[in-house]
């Protein structure tokens, strides 16, 4: 997995990879955002919808331990054996707005993940133990949970939604 000097370094990576990613969603139509096909996992609204899922998911486990609340990672009702049900809900919850509209609120998801990485210390950010949510088997520190579940995806499925326009447009 990749390493990050500082905040800047993650921060700036995210921004990178996420503009390359979302611009990728810009000429596909409204009419084939759910257009399955059996060489790409995930439509282009299910791609967007599994993005602003997991990117919520780590504002409110954030926002839960803030605010003092017990946390249930990955999300109430879901176990990390269960993670195939837990996709299944981000499309159901997310699915049924359109790409513009999805683009949208992950572009506002990520603007808060930035902003809420600006507010942590190098510390909260690098070294395990910070926060409660973090503590699962892993005991990954904050920054490898924003990678996994940023930096990483917008990667990978940037490669996924060339494919498959490559396959449709």
């Amino acid at each position: 997995m990749r390493q990050y000097a500082n905040k800047e370094e993650l921060i700036s990576t995210i921004n990178e990879k996420y503009k390359k990613y979302i611009a990728e969603f810009k000429d596909i139509p409204e009419n084939l955002k759910n257009k399955r096909i059996k060489e790409v996992d995930k439509t282009p609204s299910e791609n967007l919808s599994y993005q602003l899922g997991w990117i919520n998911l780590l504002l409110q486990w954030e926002q839960k331990e803030q605010h003092g609340e017990e946390v249930h990672t990955p999300a109430e009702g879901y176990k990390w054996n269960n993670l195939s049900g837990l996709y299944n809900s981000f499309y159901k919850q997310y699915g049924e707005y359109s790409l513009k509209e999805q683009q949208s609120m992950l572009n506002e998801a990520v603007n808060h993940l930035c902003e809420w990485l600006n507010t942590l210390s190098e510390k909260e950010l690098f070294e395990v133990d910070q926060r409660r949510w973090a503590k699962t088997q892993a005991n990954w520190p904050v920054w490898k949970w924003v990678h996994i579940n940023s930096v990483a995806p917008f990667t990978n499925f940037r490669t996924k939604i060339r494919k498959w326009k490559k396959m449709n447009l």
